[in-house]
């Protein structure tokens, strides 16, 4: 056969080459490609590296040597590929990825674009994307030189008229051929590997760099590594060939390429065909042998490149003995094909899967950011939905209606009305049991609501309150109350000083037990210090003191309550505002912004709680309360019952006049006493009196109003009108997104 009849031959071959993949399936690749999604999800690729890809991305891997040797071949075999004049020796197509897409159509034409690598910039990946020739009839002689030197300054490598230091970039050259002659064909070249710098043009960390571009494009375990190697070389000497085996360990991946068969030194044959055969170095996709054009079928534009190599393979022993499948850039191309189908076929559902889950992922990270809050609406309806759900919930929880919301669950924080109503409880109990500073003579109880009078001194010790519920105790860190008469102190708090956040309450108080020593004696001796000229009664400014000294323990009492329920009031606020708000950064500027003025709603409680003890303790003793009068007739007749003597006819059945128990009375008391029994009963009637009324109003005024359900406490700041008032630096401040969050969106919304 002659050169004639060779092109012949190959000319038929070409015409009756048919793509065996799906061409819809190879779009769908090539656009996943073009859309990034390569950089999260496995496409298939059959690679060629120093650059590739071909549907399951063509990896052609260029071996370089410590010489820089450029005569692998590589180049060659990629334009005998794709038919396409890539400049020799300019330098320009090493320097960044490129991907050659091939598809059917009617119309010829050819367009050539920039895909931006995942770590560019949005202005500089804008800018690369808007970049493209489109409508070229042809690549040929400077058309692809010139458009490869614009392509080289687009990405900003080092040239001689640029001051860029950078020799390599992650971006990727798409070129589309289109027409019909033309089979679904997708190859991707990336830059060869190479072992020793160039002066002006790479560094030590350009090894490394281009090392892990090619690394990474054969980690794919979705891509066919396309190993190109010189026959006339030792192959046991070549680090492609390790690199793919690390990267391809079960070997199933990687299809050996041998060139330059015609400069086999005579005997060296037999270890080419060995190789070839799988009798050495064997790989599971085998071994193709090509010949590339020399130096004087280059200069020959006449040349037909596939007429000459298939010439070579008929004429010329031993490669004339070997498979037909196997020798040739044409039937390389067939067994690209053929690869490529099966790769598409088998692959095409797991990606498919992969990527749903990679999206899912995605946007799943992307509801986790919340709404976008780049302007000044956007912030402001974000802020909006807090404050409208903190307000929801916040009535939920005053009406104890903690079935409403699931945010109630395991949150025992935000149980508000249950704690605040235990604590309530709590002061009144510490008021009855520990508010006097020294018990009355023969006392009722004090916190009973019966009139009936009662003999038992011991009555005066009030019930112990019940304990709060063990989960508020956990919850609220109570002090347990010790109903043991041996307690000799208590503390006005039921939390420490440390969950005070304002430190409105400073300092370590303890209340002393009440006294059990007579009353009546100190009554008097505080009476004999202080008497006038009246006769038969006391001045009334006595009564005034006697009570400021009664009642000397409400305002540690009241304090410590007003500073617990404060307390309660700021843990629910805080636990609500990290319950549905989980940006930190969001959550740390509403708690800057919010602090000052809920420190002012804190301290009006306060002030209205010592106001309270002012108007009780400072000022004249007052009520207009019948039970005064009662309780005061009880104490009288308590006393008189007291004081009777014994008689000879108690416990019979005549009848004893009670005038014969007064006489003796009066007839044994001095006018002192008298006076001093007075100013006793008096003062516990008004004590009792006195007690509810100031627990009542303390629970009201100071917690319920200022705190819990008044029109401006701290609990009903957070809301909607707080946000529309809230000036556009604040609200940036509060609701604008971190630089790492806008960043983070930005790229979830690209992928997805």
């Amino acid at each position: 056969m002659n050169a004639n009849e060779a092109v012949a031959m190959a000319d038929t071959d070409k015409a009756t080459n048919i793509s065996l993949a799906d061409p819809a399936l190879l779009e769908k690749i090539d656009k996943l490609f073009e859309l990034n999604i390569g950089e999260d999800v496995a496409l298939p690729q059959v690679r060629l590296c120093r650059r590739g890809s071909i549907k399951a991305s063509l990896i052609q891997l260029k071996a370089h040597y410590d010489n820089n040797d450029m005569s692998s071949g590589k180049s060659s075999v990629l334009e005998g590929l794709t038919n396409l004049p890539f400049p020799r020796g300019s330098g320009l197509c090493t320097r960044f990825a490129t991907q050659i897409i091939f598809q059917r159509s009617q119309q010829q034409k050819i367009k050539v674009s920039i895909i931006p690598a995942a770590n560019c910039t949005t202005d500089q990946a804008d800018r690369l994307r808007e970049w493209n020739k489109d409508g070229l009839q042809s690549l040929e002689g400077e058309i692809f030189y010139e458009i490869l030197e614009e392509v080289h300054t687009l990405m900003g490598l080092k040239s001689p008229d640029s001051n860029s230091k950078k020799s390599f970039s992650d971006d990727v050259l798409k070129i589309e051929i289109c027409g019909p002659d033309q089979e679904h064909l997708s190859v991707i070249d990336v830059p060869g590997i190479f072992k020793k710098t160039t002066e002006g043009l790479t560094t030590k960390s350009d090894i490394g760099m281009v090392k892990n571009m090619v690394s990474n494009y054969m980690r794919n375990p979705r891509a066919v590594i396309l190993s190109v190697i010189p026959a006339n070389v030792d192959i046991a000497t070549q680090e492609i060939l390790e690199m793919a085996a690390e990267c391809d360990t079960e070997g199933g991946r990687t299809l050996g390429v041998l060139t330059k068969p015609d400069l086999v030194d005579a005997g060296a044959e037999q270890h080419v065909l060995d190789l070839i055969e799988g009798k050495s170095h064997k790989l599971k996709l085998g071994w193709c042998i090509v010949r590339n054009r020399g130096q004087k079928e280059l200069l020959e534009s006449s040349s037909n490149r596939h007429a000459v190599e298939q010439f070579f393979f008929m004429s010329q022993n031993p490669w004339a003995k070997v498979d037909k499948d196997r020798v040739g850039v044409e039937a390389l191309r067939r067994r690209l094909t053929e690869i490529l189908a099966a790769i598409v076929r088998r692959e095409f559902g797991k990606v498919k899967d992969d990527i749903n889950k990679k999206l899912r992922s995605c946007k799943q990270q992307l509801e986790a950011l919340g709404p976008s809050r780049e302007t000044r609406d956007q912030q402001q309806k974000f802020i909006l939905e807090l404050a409208t759900r903190f307000q929801t919930i916040t009535s939920l929880a005053i009406g104890a209606n903690y079935g409403g919301d699931e945010i109630f669950e395991g949150q025992l924080d935000l149980r508000l009305a249950t704690a605040i109503v235990n604590r309530n409880e709590r002061f009144a109990s510490d008021v009855s049991r520990w508010g006097h500073t020294i018990y009355f003579d023969g006392a009722e109880e004090l916190s009973s609501p019966a009139p009936e009078p009662t003999t038992s001194r011991e009555a005066s010790i009030p019930v112990a309150p019940a304990p709060f519920p063990e989960y508020l105790d956990q919850a609220y860190e109570v002090s347990k109350i010790d109903v043991s008469k041996s307690q000799e102190f208590l503390s006005p708090r039921c939390f420490t000083d440390e969950d005070c956040i304002f430190e409105l309450f400073p300092g370590s108080v303890k209340i002393k037990k009440p006294s059990r020593e007579p009353i009546l004696p100190w009554i008097t001796d505080i009476y004999n210090t202080s008497r006038g000229f009246e006769l038969g009664t006391f001045n009334a400014s006595l009564l005034t003191l006697l009570w400021k000294k009664q009642s000397a323990k409400w305002d540690d009492l009241a304090l410590g309550y007003i500073s617990d329920v404060i307390t309660i009031i700021n843990r629910y606020t805080f636990a609500l505002l990290q319950g549905i708000c989980g940006d930190e950064r969001v959550l740390n500027g509403l708690i800057s912004v919010l602090t000052e003025d809920l420190e002012t709603r804190y301290r009006k409680a306060i002030d209205q709680v010592k106001f309270i003890l002012c108007v009780e303790r400072a000022c004249t003793p007052l009520t207009v309360n019948h039970y005064f009068a009662v309780n005061l007739e009880n104490s009288r007749q308590l006393a008189q019952s007291t004081t009777m003597p014994a008689h000879p006819h108690i416990g019979s059945s005549r009848l004893v006049e009670t005038k014969d128990f007064s006489r003796s009375k009066a007839a044994n008391a001095s006018n002192a006493k008298h006076t001093v029994q007075d100013i006793h009963d008096i003062l516990k009637a008004y004590y009792k009196v006195a007690r509810k009324r100031f627990v009542d109003v303390v629970c009201m005024q100071g917690a319920d109003y200022h705190l819990v359900s008044g029109p401006d406490t701290s609990i009903r700041f957070f809301s909607p009108r707080f946000v529309t008032e809230l000036k556009p630096d604040a609200l940036e401040m509060i609701a604008g997104e971190s630089v790492s969050t806008r960043k983070k969106r930005a790229e979830l919304v690209r992928k997805i």
